[in-house]
């Protein structure tokens, strides 16, 4: 598309920069700019244009322009609005989605930006009219309709407006009363109600009653016998007479059109293909309620504005008013637009490149106007976080056949590709654990057994009244909080369950299960010692990756490879994961390049391999979508914009992230479909609605209300004292506006706690898992001196120097077994001696633990199924670590720590404090120092997860 100075109206100079709303006024056939001010507000007898502008997660910008026309409006504004929404998306490079919206039919899209309603006021600039004055508060009667957004209409003063089917806002000078139609349903009563608190807000300034009326109710109760009075009494009402607006829009079949020359001619097809469109043409896609324009990427700004008018033609000869018109540039089309057709390649053959945009900042640029949100962004890289406290407990169970086997504590973190595994993880929330259950499968696993897992999960899931989260995982995309859950995860080839060695038997495949003694490949992968994997491949040559370690053994020999593109912090991961798969033994370092020849014999000969970087699915930008289950058939509808408000306890919802999906159960879906949940988020894959090409292994969560994960509630701004309130979501809704908006807490129902929004207790936040993984070697860092002296009393002096620091240990359960009990009793002595040095207050610890610093009990915890005895050695040291872990974690400001300045504790001081836990500085600053430097007071940082605490103190070199 050429671009020419005429082209653009000065008007949207510089428009859509940035993410937000620009809305204009057409005045006198040229775009005006609407004051902040006054956005939501129309007038019947204008048009507007109206700009959308998304940050993206890639850092693109989207654009959707959306023309307003009102009812009252000329047809020449109402041309000039459609003509001008065209040259705004030539300014902005000719990819935005263009809607025509009319008043009283708006698109679910365009009222989502001016949540909860818009209710156009008389008047207009150029129709005749004058805006209204505001004068003497008059008595207004408005009809509310819709589930998700509401569409607001006001309606004649009189009884005869009234029906059983809709609800209906009188709004009088001292109150509000909403009248609940007998056949409406509590979702839209709980809708109406927002509707009812911005009347409140806009035109009462928030200083007014409100009441609900429930259509059929007696006249006994005083409120409704004051509704009635309005209407001069109380008398049955009509029976709902269909009008114009009413009437919906009949079956309409697809019919695809040619423009040519500003007529609209049918395109001959047996069916609609992709390939019927030619890029240097415009089109018309007629689907009866949605008419859309196609225009072709080499088509000119005329072409483009002629197809509209004939667009706008065929709507106007049809006399079909509640008909959207959506124009769609091609390369950019819509999921709707793109779902009708029966064949649409995932990536058409179109050169989208920057021209457009480029040629259009250029231009503006020269005018003096600042460009820099005409260009694509560059992506924001941010390090993935878990959003969960990675401090709890996690006990893991092997399925196997139809029941499920406890692993011990060692074994915790060793999954095979053959079997399925159930784990459980409780980890502290504001005041009671919260819970995650999920199954995993493995890629060779038998359905028999992962059929088996999700009957065992859910179980545990409702033997806790779905109080847990449940998620589903499949072995290649696990999300970021499963690993870091587990922090060091190994997948080994084959299996034990029954299911997949009957499995191998009745196929006559060769069992391909790892054994110490064979030979075995891994690739180590992660970011760091709280998230790190081994994962067993093929142990040839074009298993290898330049991107990636490896582990290479055969029986006693072990080799370590490093690729060419791997990092440092990637090398170190190999030590850690050596510790883990083969202890002890001295490896043979590998660099890719100078390989030695036994390396290569064991992987069967040199071959070729790749160096990029194995890709896994990014987090996408998030869509909210309500579900319909009957009958095994899924219907979902996308709620556009949303927040919490738009989860409903009567509904299920789903939330797609792309790398993962949520579905949402609110309290009052009966049981029946909350068991179904599982079905409903495979049926959203399994259809994929939004058209991209989500895979079926797509890892799947199930959050009940009330019980909301902070991996999920961040995606909202989070209000947990909602959901802990009595009622449906009318009666929930009700309490909030007639007490102000603020919400009216259950006391018998527990809060959940907000990060982001959810945070955990100070204690526990900073309290870290430990755990040993060697019987040998218990490696412990960050410890205190007299913890490191027991750690160095299991040190195997045969036990090869590693240049690497030792793994992070982490205590996956405190009450399991790891250390063999016979190895531990001959050091029984060595650990009651020492024990016992720490039941005294020797002044040595004193200055490594400040003695002011409370040891808070840890909370109980659950206690799994013992695999292994416990011997009183096992169990001092179990105490011993728990202690440490609290101590260590725990850091008030109470009376009687020792305060030193922010200049002395820097890590780069030239003066700096001794004796001191120099990994807890902040603890000793002033309360007053501590709130300047960290804009917060210690209690809050406390209630930080742990790595924004890390990054705040890195900040002041405090860390």
């Amino acid at each position: 598309m050429s671009v020419s100075m005429r082209d653009l109206d000065s008007a949207f100079q510089g428009a859509g920069q940035k993410a937000g709303i620009e809305i204009w006024r057409i005045e006198n056939f040229r775009p005006v700019p609407v004051p902040k001010s006054s956005y939501g507000k129309f007038f019947t007898g204008d048009s507007y244009v109206i700009l959308k502008t998304t940050a993206l997660k890639s850092g693109a910008l989207r654009h959707d322009i959306h023309y307003w026309l009102g009812k009252n409006t000329t047809q020449d504004e109402a041309g000039a609005a459609a003509v001008k929404t065209v040259e705004l998306d030539a300014a902005l490079g000719g990819r935005a989605v263009q809607y025509r919206e009319v008043q009283g039919h708006e698109t679910e899209k365009f009222l989502s930006y001016f949540k909860p309603c818009i209710i156009p006021q008389e008047g207009g600039v150029a129709s005749g009219f004058k805006h209204v004055e505001e004068e003497e508060h008059k008595t207004r009667l408005f009809v509310c309709r819709g589930k998700h957004v509401v569409h607001v209409k006001e309606v004649p003063f009189a009884r005869s407006s009234l029906n059983h089917d809709d609800i209906f806002v009188l709004d009088t000078k001292a109150k509000i009363f909403q009248f609940n139609g007998s056949n409406s349903s509590i979702q839209e009563r709980a809708k109406a109600l927002e509707v009812v608190q911005y009347i409140k807000d806009t035109y009462h300034d928030g200083k007014c009653e409100v009441a609900a009326i429930e259509d059929g109710k007696l006249m006994a109760d005083a409120e409704t016998g004051e509704f009635w009075g309005f209407f001069g009494g109380f008398a049955p009402l009509p029976r709902k007479t269909t009008s114009e607006e009413d009437k919906t829009v009949g079956s309409h079949p697809t019919k695809l059109l040619s423009v040519e020359k500003g007529q609209a001619v049918p395109v001959e097809a047996d069916s609609l293909t992709r390939e019927l469109m030619d890029t240097n043409k415009c089109y018309i896609l007629d689907c009866g309620l949605e008419v859309f324009v196609w225009m072709g990427r080499s088509t000119a700004l005329d072409e483009r504005k002629s197809a509209s008018g004939a667009a706008e033609e065929l709507i106007r000869a049809s006399d079909r008013v509640k008909s959207h018109i959506i124009r769609v540039i091609e390369g950019f089309e819509t999921v709707m637009f793109r779902s009708k057709f029966e064949s649409w390649p995932l990536a058409t053959n179109v050169a989208v490149s920057e021209d457009g945009r480029g040629k259009v900042a250029a231009l503006l640029q020269r005018q003096g106007v600042n460009v820099r949100g005409l260009l694509k962004a560059a992506p924001v890289k941010e390090e993935p976080q878990p959003y969960i406290d990675c401090t709890g407990n996690l006990q893991v169970w092997r399925v196997n056949g139809q029941e499920k086997v406890l692993l011990p504590a060692a074994d915790q973190s060793k999954f095979y590709s053959g079997d399925c595994y159930i784990f459980q993880y409780s980890y502290p929330g504001e005041d009671k654990e919260e819970y995650l259950i999920g199954t995993w499968f493995g890629k060779q696993s038998v359905e028999e057994e992962r059929v088996s897992a999700v009957s065992l999960a859910s179980k545990m899931v409702e033997s806790m009244k779905f109080l847990a989260a449940q998620a589903c995982i499949h072995e290649g995309s696990e999300p970021i909080q499963f690993f870091s859950i587990f922090q060091s995860f190994i997948v080994f080839k084959g299996g034990h369950s029954d299911g997949y060695k009957n499995y191998i038997a009745e196929k006559e495949i060769p069992d391909g299960t790892y054994t110490e003694d064979g030979v075995a490949l891994f690739r180590v992968q992660g970011s760091g010692p709280e998230n790190m994997q081994a994962i067993q491949v093929e142990a040839v040559a074009s298993s290898l990756n330049s991107s990636y370690c490896y582990i290479l053994h055969s029986g006693s020999t072990v080799f370590t490879w490093a690729g060419n593109l791997t990092s440092p912090d990637d090398q170190e991961l190999i030590e850690r994961q050596l510790d883990l798969i083969k202890p002890n033994l001295q490896c043979k370092p590998q660099k890719e390049g100078s390989e030695s020849e036994l390396f290569w014999e064991l992987l069967g000969g040199k071959s070729e391999y790749p160096s990029q970087k194995i890709s896994r699915e990014p987090e996408g930008d998030p869509h909210l979508f309500s579900c319909t289950f009957s009958k095994g058939n899924l219907k979902v509808m996308e709620i556009y914009n949303f927040t919490q408000d738009d989860l409903m306890t009567e509904d299920i919802f789903i939330l797609d992230c792309h790398s993962d999906i949520f579905v949402w159960v609110g309290q009052q879906v009966d049981t029946k479909t909350k068991l179904q949940a599982l079905t409903i988020g495979e049926k959203f894959l399994e259809h994929d609605f939004l058209l991209e090409s989500m895979s079926h292994e797509t890892s799947i969560y199930i959050v009940m209300e009330g019980s909301e994960p902070p991996f999920f509630t961040r995606f909202f701004s989070w209000d947990s004292a909602k959901f802990t309130m009595h009622g449906n979501s009318f009666q929930r809704k009700l309490t909030i506006v007639k007490n102000g908006g603020t919400p009216v807490m259950d006391p018998k129902r527990r809060a959940p706690v907000s990060y982001g929004g959810r945070s955990s207790v100070p204690d526990k936040s900073q309290r870290s898992r430990s755990m040993s993984f060697s019987p040998d070697r218990v490696r412990v860092r960050g410890r205190s001196p007299a913890f490191n002296a027991l750690a160095a009393t299991f040190e195997n002096p045969n036990a090869r120097n590693l240049s690497t620091p030792p793994p992070m240990v982490r205590k996956l359960y405190p009450k399991s077994v790891t250390p063999d009990s016979g190895k531990l009793a001959s050091k029984s002595a060595a650990i009651a001696a020492l024990t016992a040095s720490f039941e005294q207050p020797p002044s040595a610890r004193e200055t490594i633990i400040p003695r002011s610093v409370k040891v808070s009990p840890p909370a109980p915890k659950s206690t799994p199924e013992p695999n292994l005895k416990e011997n009183s050695v096992s169990s001092r040291l179990e105490s011993l670590t728990i202690q440490e872990d609290v101590q260590e974690g725990e850091a008030e400001d109470e009376e009687g720590l020792p305060v030193y300045p922010y200049e002395r504790l820097k890590v780069t001081s030239t003066d700096p404090v001794s004796e001191i836990d120099v990994t807890k500085r902040e603890t000793y600053l002033s309360s007053e120092e501590f709130k300047e430097k960290f804009g917060m007071t210690k209690d809050a940082f406390y209630r930080l997860p742990k790595w924004k605490q890390n990054k705040l103190k890195m900040a002041l070199q405090l860390f």
